[in-house]
């Protein structure tokens, strides 16, 4: 089954990586979520993207510069919506019951082991796939929790890469959108990889990424992507 992720949410409508982001991104039809995780300066596991809060609160520093309770005085915001930072663990008693699958990426090296006992907390292990683009936080994952699959997302893949996440035990290859062809998805699917893009910054690019038989992407606008998988059947 393709898997539509709401990336970061609805994020193209709402503040990212919200629960309100989240819950519009599954009212547009998304049967996937995308997030990231990173760990505050208390050790908490929150959904944020950027290294710096500045682009969505408007504030200096990072995640980590802060405990999770200075986090809460701050707004995130877009189109005149707004609303606050979520802790993982909030996230998941919001979401766990959907019947939908969650791609949740590290940001940070040291983030594998909280996020999956989180995760494993809940027992919903069958519908996540634990992503992230440094390889040796998914060398965590495989070592501390062997039961969840893992994606490596990427925008630079050559034979030698494909052969060090086969030995891995890597699960997914995620490239950037504008790198999925048919044969180069197929090629990937023959290996055993499932393929996820990312990068779909335009309805072109998404189409591309649909067209080419990629088993799902993550996409700022899942009301779109959702119109035009139903235009081809």
């Amino acid at each position: 089954m393709f898997i539509n992720y709401a990336h970061r949410g609805a994020s193209e409508y709402a503040p990212e990586n919200t629960l309100l982001a989240f819950y519009l991104g599954i009212y547009m039809g998304a049967n996937g979520i995308e997030t990231d995780v990173q760990l505050t300066k208390d050790g908490i596991a929150v959904l944020f993207h950027d290294d710096s809060l500045m682009r969505m609160t408007g504030k200096e520093g990072s995640i980590c510069d802060y405990t999770f309770d200075q986090l809460q005085k701050f707004c995130v915001k877009k189109n005149g919506y707004y609303d606050k930072i979520v802790k993982l663990e909030d996230f998941i008693k919001h979401f766990y019951f959907f019947d939908i699958t969650f791609a949740i990426e590290l940001k940070q090296r040291g983030t594998a082991k909280v996020t999956a006992d989180l995760l494993r907390k809940y027992n919903i292990v069958n519908k996540v796939v634990i992503t992230s683009f440094i390889f040796d936080e998914l060398r965590e994952v495989r070592a501390y929790a062997p039961e969840f699959k893992t994606g490596y997302l990427t925008n630079n893949i050559d034979d030698n890469l494909l052969a060090e996440m086969m030995a891995l035990g890597i699960d997914e290859i995620c490239p950037e959108a504008h790198l999925t062809t048919s044969d180069i998805v197929s090629k990937w699917h023959n290996m055993g990889f499932n393929v996820r893009a990312w990068g779909i910054y335009n309805e072109e690019l998404m189409k591309q990424a649909y067209d080419s038989g990629c088993d799902g992407m993550t996409v700022n606008f899942p009301d779109r992507l959702n119109e035009y998988i139903g235009s081809c059947k």
